[in-house]
């Protein structure tokens, strides 16, 4: 990540914006791999992208071509073309937003101790990986390091004070999102493990 707010950052994009490159490193439990994958930078970043432009929602995204960057990056469009992301610079929310259509993960672990996903009460029986009767809005914590924990909602508005309302308009909004994913992968025949855009 690269802070473009100095003055040729300035002149393209007004003053507060970062670029965003995805390398093509893989980590597991917070322990970075020596072998990267190949194309995995780019694969992410145009999942990323593809996802926005479908959903249609508010994003930091300013563009995903590098023709459209400040001048200054042109020449490294070898490196960066398909792997970054011009995007304002925000501030960042410390909760992770996770919407599930399916138990499986760490919901699938919460699920076994307590019948419910960040204090949702579910159906008694699942299966993991079953799908779930709708989407559900199940946050965690974004942890500076260590694990991120699935959170109850009530724990959200601890944590983001007067921005309750934003978590309540994104819990709102849930549903209509994964219902336009799911469409969009039936119409495709996309595999639901590489076309949503959240676990």
């Amino acid at each position: 990540m690269y802070d473009l707010s100095g003055p040729d950052g300035a002149r393209a994009h007004g003053p507060a914006s970062l670029l965003m490159v995805a390398s093509d490193r893989i980590s597991t439990y917070d322990a970075v791999h020596p072998t990267p994958i190949p194309d995995k930078g780019k694969v992410l970043t145009q999942l990323t992208a593809f996802w926005f432009k479908v959903l249609k929602v508010p994003n930091h995204l300013i563009t995903d071509q590098v023709a459209e960057m400040p001048k200054m990056l042109h020449r490294f469009e070898d490196q960066l073309r398909g792997r970054a992301m011009l995007v304002e610079k925000l501030e960042m929310l410390r909760v992770e937003c996770v919407v599930r259509g399916y138990l499986a993960g760490s919901g699938w672990a919460d699920y076994k101790r307590t019948r419910s996903v960040c204090g949702i009460p579910l159906p008694s029986g699942l299966k993991e990986s079953d799908r779930l009767p709708e989407a559900i809005f199940t946050p965690s914590t974004k942890a500076e390091s260590g694990h991120d924990e699935n959170i109850p909602l009530g724990e959200v508005a601890k944590l983001v004070g007067y921005r309750e309302v934003l978590f309540n308009q994104k819990n709102q909004a849930v549903s209509p999102m994964r219902g336009r994913t799911r469409a969009l992968r039936r119409a495709r025949r996309m595999p639901r493990a590489i076309s949503s855009p959240a676990r």
